[in-house]
């Protein structure tokens, strides 16, 4: 006959571990996101996902760099092959190609700040203050 002393105090100290977690991370997560840095030369356009590395970028074609990073809401990395079909608002970045080369799906409050430029020519003129992720009209 096999004994297991102490395996239920174990089980316990793993289960109230696991349970603590939890909680923490739905209270951090109700404390809301970070705040994401856009860099100066990100513009503001919706994206709309064929094959990849195929896309339409405010109506018009456009194509995934080699290499291209998409971020989620949630600012995590996803395939170009997971977002097929789906249409969203986006800041976004080219290479030197005028190739996509960074993504970042927005979020809500990502999407309200407004002015955000959506041309090349746009964020020239304007000035940004990066601290704040807001962009000023002259």
């Amino acid at each position: 006959m096999t004994r297991q002393y102490g395996a239920l105090p174990v089980n316990r100290r793993t289960a109230l571990g696991v349970s603590l977690a939890l909680v923490y991370s739905q209270f951090t997560w109700a404390q809301g996101q970070p705040t994401r840095q856009f860099p100066r030369n990100a513009l503001r356009g919706v994206l709309e996902f064929g094959q990849p590395p195929e896309v339409l970028l405010n109506g018009s074609p456009y194509r995934l760099s080699p290499g291209a990073r998409i971020r989620n809401a949630n600012n995590m990395v996803v395939l170009s092959g997971t977002m097929s079909g789906f249409k969203v608002s986006v800041h976004y970045t080219l290479d030197s190609s005028d190739q996509l080369k960074d993504i970042w799906v927005l979020r809500d409050e990502e999407l309200a700040r407004k002015p955000w430029p959506k041309t090349p020519l746009q964020a020239q003129a304007w000035e940004f203050d990066a601290g704040n992720q807001t962009w000023i009209q002259p």
